[in-house]
């Protein structure tokens, strides 16, 4: 049984049943529902999540509206599920807070394939294991240092807050680095499913990164673009 609480919240009762139904089948049996913004605080303030599937179009409040509330109260991975496909639309979900973005129709086959990669991945950072001590776990590039076992990004000194996705693929960088990663690669290696049309997701992500760790986003030193290959993570020898 897979213990990872999981709030549904859409107001098409369909679609809920229908995601209920598989996420059972698939071991999940701490599920909570929401057909409004204000029920899914509610329900959030009460059980507490691991993760959200959050529809965009609700009754008193778009999900977009919601994603910074809910993030206001939980680290938990908001999947935004929607009908709206436009990239303003998916570059705004991951603006407003959401790890993942699934179009309408989906296969909830796929919809658990997503939630399970992050599950597997740790989704929330305090609950990662602890490492090994013959492992390195502090990751410095003198501008910023990573510290994988306390889950902390140290930017000059001062403690930056970062998402649990946004930590994962700067971790994943940082651990590989002077190494070009395309989108899709970094996908699969930080997400755990195919990357193949997620370009977005990894392209809001790493700007992200750049905002907490550069000392100009817009001219980053650090996580760089390679033109026509990805991105690498640049670290000078001695460091």
């Amino acid at each position: 049984m897979n213990n990872a609480r999981i709030l549904l919240v859409d107001d098409e009762k369909s679609i809920v049943q229908m995601l209920e139904m598989v996420l059972r089948k698939e071991g999940f049996h701490h599920i909570y529902t929401a057909g409004t913004a204000e029920e899914a605080l509610r329900q959030l303030s009460r059980y507490g999540a691991d993760i959200i599937l959050l529809d965009v179009m609700l009754p008193d409040k778009t999900g977009f509206e919601l994603g910074p509330k809910i993030r206001e109260m939980s680290d938990a991975h908001i999947i935004y599920i929607t009908a709206r496909t436009s990239d303003l639309d998916v570059l705004t979900g991951f603006a407003m807070g959401g790890d993942d973005y699934v179009t309408k129709p989906f296969n909830p086959l796929e919809v658990v394939a997503r939630m399970n990669a992050r599950l597997r991945r740790g989704v929330v950072t305090a609950q990662q294991p602890s490492r090994s001590h013959d492992s390195p776990a502090v990751y410095d590039f003198g501008h910023f240092i990573v510290n994988e076992t306390a889950g902390d990004v140290i930017v000059q000194g001062e403690s930056v807050s970062c998402p649990a996705q946004v930590y994962q693929l700067l971790l994943y960088l940082c651990k590989n680095p002077n190494i070009v990663f395309s989108k899709s690669q970094l996908y699969e290696a930080v997400w755990g499913i195919d990357g193949v049309g997620d370009d977005n997701t990894v392209m809001v992500h790493v700007r992200k990164i750049r905002e907490r760790i550069e000392p100009d986003p817009s001219e980053p030193k650090y996580l760089v673009t390679v033109r026509g290959l990805g991105y690498k993570m640049m670290k000078e020898k001695g460091l």
